[in-house]
């Protein structure tokens, strides 16, 4: 057994490495070399990655009690900045809202204002990538706006074949530089049973695990709980 989830792991590293931002060839997906599992790594839980903000977010800025540097949209430009009275250009690029919301009251601080409370809101995402593939009508790449939920990210796809099965959707994920998966019921979502997720900038969704490889559903089946990314 310890063998046989090497072998898992060491493929699945290699092919899903090539998947972000571009359509993933759920077909081809076969076994490489088996290492020894301690070099491959065990597999342990992961967190969910909150969201960066990017170049063309639009945010919402709040300081408590200060109008004039209040705003209900502010753009992060081309350089990955925000521009503000006093203060100038502020980096957003990379923060999550809560360390942006930190960055700018650390600077008004400094200089105007004493315990400034600040808050940050992304608004409107600008476009991103997603990739739905398996038992879907029209597998492909796809751009979101804001908030996607795993239940929009398949819509996109104009929803799952007649023949799928929902209990098994998988979202393999970057998480720290290191690639993740986490398996969802999208049955159960539907029916209100389970939380709909969001997704995320280069996910890639694959609805029906049981249309992958013997390899790779294998992986799949190795997790311990579903809804929980954990790096491979």
């Amino acid at each position: 057994m310890m063998r046989a989830l090497s072998l898992v792991l060491i493929a699945s590293a290699t092919l899903l490495a090539a998947c972000g931002g571009t359509k993933m060839d759920v077909g081809q997906m076969t076994a490489a070399q088996p290492v020894d599992l301690q070099t491959a790594g065990q597999i342990s839980s992961a967190p969910q990655t909150e969201y960066r903000i990017g170049v063309g977010d639009k945010l919402s800025l709040r300081v408590f009690q200060v109008p004039d540097l209040s705003f209900d949209s502010l753009t992060v430009d081309t350089s990955g900045d925000i521009q503000m009275p006093l203060i100038g250009a502020v980096r957003a690029t990379g923060l999550t809202s809560g360390e942006l919301s930190a960055a700018v009251a650390e600077r008004l601080s400094s200089q105007y204002l004493r315990n400034p409370q600040v808050t940050v809101t992304v608004t409107e995402a600008a476009s991103q990538k997603i990739t739905v593939d398996g038992a879907v009508t029209k597998p492909g790449v796809y751009t979101m706006r804001g908030t996607t939920s795993l239940l929009q990210a398949v819509a996109m796809a104009e929803g799952p074949s007649r023949v799928a099965d929902l209990t098994k959707v998988a979202v393999f994920r970057t998480i720290d530089g290191q690639r993740s998966v986490a398996l969802f019921d999208l049955a159960a979502i539907r029916q209100g049973r389970a939380e709909d997720p969001r997704v995320l900038g280069d996910d890639v969704i694959v609805v029906d695990t049981s249309r992958m490889s013997a390899n790779m559903r294998e992986l799949l089946n190795a997790l311990p709980a579903l809804s929980i990314f954990r790096p491979f």
